[in-house]
C-alpha cells in the first residue's frame, strides 16, 4: 500500500480512535525523515484533539561509554548498539499496561547519549507513535517488537537526498567533512541496506514529497 501525507493522517486518526491503545511504527533508512515526520504527525493528531505520545526507538541506544567499552563506537546505529530487549519490554508495557503512566527514555543528539525516564505515556494516550531503524527486522529481539505494533510504515526516500541529509547531520554535530562522508557511506550505509531489506514487511510505503 502506498500512502501520501493525507492518507497517512487519515489512517493515524483511525488508529487513535480504535477504542483501544494502538502503537504505530515509522521506519526507514538513516536520514529518511523518520523523526521529523513522526514529530509532525504527533503534533497534527494532538492538534485534532487526540491523545498521542511519541516514543522513539533511539532512546534505547547503548550509552557511549558502553559502546566504547564493547568496541562498538565506530558502528553506532547498528542493531547491536541498541538495547533491543529493553525497547521490546517498553512496547509490551505500553500495549498491556494502559492504566499506568509509563516513562520512556529519549536520545539527546547534543550529548550523543540517552536520558532515562524522559517521555511520559499517560493512561489517556490512545496512540503511541514510535520511530526507528529496526522495527521490521526479523531477527531477535526485534521480531518480537513487530508483533506489538498495529501498523508499521516505511518511509521511502531517494538515496541521493538521504546521503546529502546524513552528511549534513554529521557535520552539524561536530564531524569534519571527511568524517561525515566516511560515516555516511560506511557504517550508516551498511545499516541502510539492512533496513531496506525489511521494506516489503511494512504495512504501507510512505511518500513524503
Amino acid at each position: 500500500m502506498q500512502l501520501n501525507r493525507d492518507d497517512a493522517l487519515t489512517r493515524a486518526v483511525k488508529l487513535a480512535t480504535s477504542g483501544r491503545r494502538a502503537i504505530l511504527g515509522i521506519t526507514g533508512a538513516p536520514a529518511a525523515g523518520k523523526s521529523t515526520y513522526a514529530e509532525q504527525l504527533t503534533a497534527e493528531l494532538i492538534g485534532l484533539g487526540h491523545q498521542v505520545a511519541l516514543v522513539p526507538m533511539d532512546g534505547y541506544h547503548l550509552a557511549q561509554a558502553a559502546l566504547e567499552e564493547l568496541g562498538l563506537a565506530a558502528v553506532k546505529g547498528a542493531p547491536q548498539t541498541f538495547d533491543g530487549n529493553g525497547f521490546v519490554a517498553l512496547l509490551e508495557r505500553v500495549k498491556r499496561s494502559a492504566e499506568e503512566t509509563i516513562w520512556a527514555p529519549r536520545f539527546d543528539r547534543e550529548l550523543e547519549d540517552s536520558i532515562a525516564a524522559s517521555i511520559p505515556v499517560a493512561p489517556e494516550v490512545s496512540l503511541v507513535i514510535t520511530e526507528g531503524n529496526y522495527l521490521l527486522l526479523d531477527s531477535m529481539p526485534w521480531a518480537r517488537a513487530r508483533g506489538l505494533l498495529d501498523e508499521v510504515w516505511y518511509i521511502d526516500l531517494s538515496d541521493d537526498i538521504r546521503h546529502e541529509r546524513l552528511e549534513a547531520r554529521h557535520r552539524r554535530y561536530g564531524r569534519s567533512p571527511a568524517e561525515a562522508h566516511e560515516r555516511t557511506f560506511g557504517s550508516d550505509e551498511a545499516n541502510a541496506r539492512l533496513i531496506a531489506s525489511t521494506r516489503s514487511a511494512a504495512d504501507a510505503i510512505l511518500h513524503l514529497s
